[in-house]
C-alpha cells in the first residue's frame, strides 16, 4: 500500500529519473571522447586519459563539501550547484578544444567533475523521503534513469563529434545545453531541507565511529571496488577498440552497450535486493565483474569488447546498488551528511586511482594495444579478492541488530 510518504518519494524519484536520463547523458559522452580527444592533444600518449582522471579527482575532492552543502541548504541547491559546475566544465573544455590546448581541456574536465560528484547523490536523495520498504526500489529506479542516458549520450556523440571543424567541439557545446536543461528540472524536486541542529539533540556517530562499523566499512569497500574497476576498464575501452582496428563509432557502440548494462537491471535490482538481501546481490555483482575481466582477456574481437563491457555494467549495477542500499539502512538522518560525503570521498578516491592507472596500463605497460588491454583487465583481480574477502568476513561475523 502506498503511503503519503511514498507518494512524495515517487514524485521525487520521477524528477531524479529524468535528471539521470537527461543530465546523465553527459557522462558517457565525456567518457567516450575525453580519452580520444586527450590522445590527440596530449604531448605524451600516456597522458591520454588525464582529462578523465581530472574529472574524477574533482568528484573526489568535492564529494564532502557538496554533501555538507546539501545537509545545510537542501538537495535542490546542491544539485543546481553541480549542474552549474557541469556547465562551466563543458565551456572550458570546449575552449580547450578550440584552442588546441591540452591543459585547458584538462581544466574543463576537472570542473565537469563537480557535476559528476553531485550526480552521485541522486541515489541518496531518492532514499530521503522513501519508506524502508520502498527505499531499495527508489534507489534502483533512479539508477535506471541512466538507461536512457546510455542511449542518448553515445548517439549524441555520433551526431556531434564531427559537426564542427574542430573535432568533438560540437559534443561539448551539446553538453552545455544539457546542463542548462537540468537547472529547470531541479525546480520540481521536493525534498525537505534537513532540520537545523538543536542544542543538546543527538548528532549521531562521528565519521570515525561510522567507518569502524563493520557493515558500513564493507559497504564502502564494495562500492569503491565496483565503481573503481568499472571506471578502470571503461576509461581504456575506447582506446582499445580503436587501437585494435575498429572505428570510433564502434567504440561509441561498445560504451553504449556498457552503460545500458549498467542501468537496465535497475528496473529489477530493487526487487532482487528485497528478495535475496544486499549481501548476496553484492556478491553476485563481484562475480560478474570477475567474468567481465575473463572475457576481455580471452580476445580482442568486437564481440569480446561488447560482452566484457556489458558484463562490467551488470556487475557494477548489482554490487554498487547493493552497497548503496546497505549503507542507507545503517545510518540515521543526522548522520547522512557526514557519512554520504565520506562514502563518496572514498569511492571517488578509488575511482581516481583507477582512472590514473588506466591510461598508464593501456598505453605504457606493453608493446601493443592488446598487451595494454590485458594489463588493464588483469589489474582487476586483487581488488575483487579484497571486496569478496570483506563480504565473506562480514557474513561470518556474529549478527548485530545495527548491521541487519
Amino acid at each position: 500500500m502506498t503511503t503519503d510518504q511514498d507518494s512524495l518519494a515517487r514524485r521525487n524519484v520521477y524528477v531524479l529519473v529524468a535528471s539521470q536520463a537527461i543530465l546523465g547523458a553527459q557522462l558517457p559522452m565525456i567518457f567516450i571522447i575525453a580519452g580520444l580527444a586527450g590522445q590527440s592533444l596530449a604531448p605524451n600518449p600516456c597522458w591520454a586519459t588525464l582529462p578523465i582522471s581530472a574529472m574524477v579527482i574533482a568528484s573526489m575532492l568535492t564529494a564532502t563539501p557538496i554533501s555538507a552543502f546539501m545537509a545545510r541548504y537542501g538537495r535542490r541547491a546542491g544539485f543546481v550547484a553541480g549542474t552549474l559546475g557541469g556547465t562551466l566544465g563543458a565551456s572550458i573544455g570546449a575552449t580547450g578544444l578550440y584552442l588546441g590546448s591540452f591543459s585547458i581541456f584538462v581544466l574543463g574536465a576537472f570542473f565537469s567533475g563537480i557535476y559528476m560528484s553531485a550526480q552521485g547523490f541522486y541515489r541518496f536523495a531518492a532514499a530521503d523521503t522513501a519508506s524502508d520498504a520502498f527505499r531499495p526500489k527508489a534507489i534502483s529506479w533512479v539508477m535506471a534513469g541512466g538507461l536512457l542516458s546510455a542511449i542518448v549520450g553515445p548517439e549524441l556523440v555520433k551526431l556531434t563529434n564531427s559537426l564542427l571543424v574542430v573535432p568533438f567541439l560540437g559534443t561539448y557545446l551539446t553538453i552545455i545545453a544539457l546542463n542548462l536543461v537540468g537547472i529547470f528540472l531541479f525546480g520540481l524536486l521536493k525534498i525537505p531541507k534537513p532540520p537545523a541542529p538543536i542544542a543538546g539533540s543527538a548528532l549521531g556517530r562521528s565519521r570515525a565511529e561510522l567507518i569502524r562499523t563493520p557493515a558500513i566499512a564493507v559497504a564502502v569497500i564494495v562500492a569503491t571496488v565496483s565503481y573503481a574497476l568499472m571506471n578502470l576498464v571503461m576509461t581504456s575501452s575506447p582506446l582499445a577498440v580503436v587501437g585494435c582496428g575498429f572505428q570510433k563509432s564502434d567504440a561509441a557502440n561498445v560504451v553504449m552497450g556498457h552503460v545500458l548494462a549498467m542501468y537496465a537491471p535497475s528496473f529489477v535490482t530493487g526487487h532482487i535486493i528485497a528478495r535475496f538481501g544486499t549481501q548476496r546481490v553484492m556478491a553476485v555483482g563481484l562475480m560478474i565483474l570477475a567474468a567481465a575481466g575473463a572475457v576481455a582477456m580471452a580476445g580482442v574481437d568486437i564481440f569480446n569488447f561488447f560482452a566484457a563491457l556489458m558484463l562490467l555494467g551488470f556487475g557494477w549495477n548489482f554490487a554498487f546498488i547493493g552497497a548503496t542500499t546497505m549503507l542507507t539502512t545503517l545510518i540515521v538522518p543526522a548522520e547522512r551528511g557526514r557519512m554520504q560525503g565520506m562514502n563518496d570521498l572514498i569511492v571517488f578516491g578509488g575511482v581516481t586511482l583507477a582512472s590514473f592507472s588506466s591510461g598508464g596500463l593501456m598505453n605504457c605497460s606493453g608493446s601493443s594495444v592488446q598487451a595494454g588491454w590485458q594489463a588493464v583487465n588483469l589489474a582487476m583481480l586483487p581488488f575483487l579478492v579484497l571486496a569478496g574477502g570483506a563480504l565473506i568476513w562480514l557474513a561470518l561475523r556474529p549478527k548485530q541488530v545495527s548491521e541487519a
